[in-house]
């Protein structure tokens, strides 16, 4: 006797085909080629080193404006992750910090789902996105201010 996913003799009737029920795994080639291109970039600014005056082009924002923006101080927190000092990595950027380890947990998450098909089990709200961007909004904002050097780069 056949079904529709081919010769059923074999199995008991009512069984359920496992191989069809199983989460499907799949390649390692994407999380191995992401974590493969994102330590390629730390070993970069390790040759670069963004610490040194010169080596790389001044924020083209804090250039026009004389401000911080949210993303001044990336590099050298990446340099200095990648050096393992990570109080000097906070020091440069705490919120670039904490995005990096956002993208690790996410890199954690995608390569379980790849290695058991089972997912993480972490959702976040819709509202996440929007929290997200009004942190790094008052992030540029308190960065700048007077008083508040802590929050900027060094």
């Amino acid at each position: 006797r056949t079904g529709a996913r081919g010769p059923l003799s074999h199995r008991a009737a009512g069984t359920v085909d496992a191989t069809l029920t199983r989460p499907q795994r799949g390649s390692l080639r994407g999380p191995v080629l992401a974590a493969c291109t994102a330590a390629a970039g730390v070993l970069a600014l390790q040759v670069l080193d963004p610490t040194e005056p010169g080596h790389l082009p001044t924020c083209p924002f804090l250039a026009v404006t004389g401000w911080h923006c949210p993303g001044c101080g990336s590099l050298r927190m990446l340099y200095h992750l990648g050096e393992g000092d990570v109080m000097a990595a906070a020091a440069m950027n705490p919120l670039a910090l904490l995005g990096v380890v956002a993208l690790v947990a996410g890199w954690a998450a995608w390569t379980r789902r790849v290695l058991t098909g089972r997912t993480w089990g972490l959702s976040l709200p819709p509202q996440a996105v929007w929290v997200s961007l009004l942190a790094v909004v008052v992030f540029a904002v308190l960065r700048n201010l007077p008083g508040l050097g802590l929050l900027a780069p060094g």
